[in-house]
């Protein structure tokens, strides 16, 4: 279990626990409780604007969406297929890793998911013993430890903040690697602060997890939405030689606007996505049909869509970033990937603001909610109290009007 998860009570009967410990210490995803908090605010009137799912607000490609329609009609896709995905979408998800990453993995080396969630945890499943140690670079996703705990392991945060661009050193992992440390978890471009690590950070952080014989997964979901002169740098592609202890989790839910779709895919040596594709085989069997011939449409596809919604994305950034650190006490540095911005509010805790005096960054995204309206995950929800995420995947309306309540709100703090 991960540090501060609750432990079985021995004094209680195992026919009076009405939910496992083990399910029982997992929390509610905090991004998924907010967007559906802002959602049935709209649903009741309210005009609350969400910046807390990272959902692009475009709309599949129609591309994708056609392929779908004609999948639909062909009876071939209304039975079983193999559980670990169909043959002709690993194949394109094989060719497509070596046109984007320059990564050349065989079919065989590929599991097709139901989206990243289920990647990133039937991968920690596969590799994980219990009490096997992973280090986690906080800010986190809110998913990795519930993940890493499920699958039976414990998850070592190793924080960074606004001073290092939220990107941790060789020195910090270094100090948490202990005996019983298994994996780390590596992310970049990075969910919540949009963090990109540079090539020559890359190496060095794959060279250190070589040396010492560890595994690292590493989630690519945001490969393609890398801004100004950053650059994405696939980790098994810098350092070849971790190549065989590398599992790498991918989708196409944001590069191709497909959330809902839930498609995603594990890549690693052979014997753990066999492990995986077995795993899986227990718990939902093959990904839909439909869905895995859309997403085959998106791979084997050009990305002159995905250009463009980079290219709003951009914009967006730039926009969000500008307006944030205008707010006295916000300070928000540039992300370089992904489409999240994560600002330090440390400096508005504590202070006076509608009659209240928020303590944490819970307490000061409760009021901005109910006070200006606006939707927002804190800080606590990544692993690092005295910050917020805000994703700027909404409309450019949307996201001036929001950060424009924000700014009236918290200039008001005292």
């Amino acid at each position: 279990m991960s540090a501060g998860s609750p432990t079985p009570d021995a004094n209680i009967r195992p026919s009076d626990r009405r939910v496992s410990a083990r399910i029982g210490a997992i929390a509610e995803s905090a991004t998924l409780a907010v967007d559906a908090k802002a959602k049935a605010l709209k649903a009741a009137g309210r005009p609350v604007i969400g910046f807390g799912a990272g959902e692009p607000d475009f709309p599949t490609p129609q591309y994708i969406v056609e392929a779908a329609v004609a999948a639909c009609r062909d009876p071939k896709n209304h039975r079983y297929t193999p559980a670990g995905g169909l043959p002709e979408l690993k194949e394109a998800i094989a060719a497509k890793t070596l046109r984007d990453s320059g990564w050349a993995v065989d079919a065989s080396q590929v599991l097709v998911t139901n989206g990243g969630k289920q990647a990133i945890y039937e991968a920690f499943a596969a590799i994980l013993d219990p009490g096997d140690e992973v280090i986690v670079p906080a800010p986190y996703w809110t998913t990795y430890p519930e993940s890493i705990q499920l699958a039976g392991g414990v998850a070592v945060e190793v924080a960074a903040d606004e001073t290092t661009g939220y990107k941790v050193s060789v020195e910090q992992l270094e100090a948490a690697r202990t005996e019983r440390t298994k994996v780390l978890l590596f992310v970049s471009p990075s969910n919540p602060t949009g963090a990109v690590y540079t090539r020559a950070e890359v190496e060095a952080v794959g060279r250190w997890a070589a040396e010492h014989g560890l595994w690292v997964l590493t989630d690519e979901i945001y490969e393609h939405l890398v801004y100004g002169d950053a650059q994405f740098v696939s980790l098994p592609v810098a350092v070849p030689q971790l190549a065989d202890k590398c599992i790498v989790v991918n989708g196409v839910a944001k590069t191709y606007a497909m959330t809902g779709w839930r498609v995603g895919w594990v890549i690693g040596p052979k014997d753990v996505i066999k492990a995986a594709t077995n795993l899986q085989s227990h718990a939902t069997s093959n990904v839909s049909n439909v869905a895995q011939r859309a997403a085959l449409a998106a791979v084997a596809g050009d990305l002159s869509a995905v250009d463009e919604m980079k290219t709003a994305f951009d914009r967006r950034r730039q926009t969000i970033v500008r307006m944030l650190n205008e707010i006295p006490g916000v300070l928000c540095p540039e992300p370089e990937g992904a489409f999240y911005a994560y600002p330090s509010v440390k400096a508005v805790l504590g202070k006076e603001l509608r009659g209240q005096r928020p303590a944490t960054s819970a307490e000061l995204a409760t009021l901005i909610l109910d006070e200006a309206e606006v939707a927002v995950v804190p800080g606590e929800a990544f692993g690092t109290p005295g910050y917020l995420r805000l994703s700027y995947a909404l409309g450019d309306e949307d996201l001036i009007e929001g950060v424009t309540r924000l700014q009236k709100l918290l200039a008001e703090a005292r």
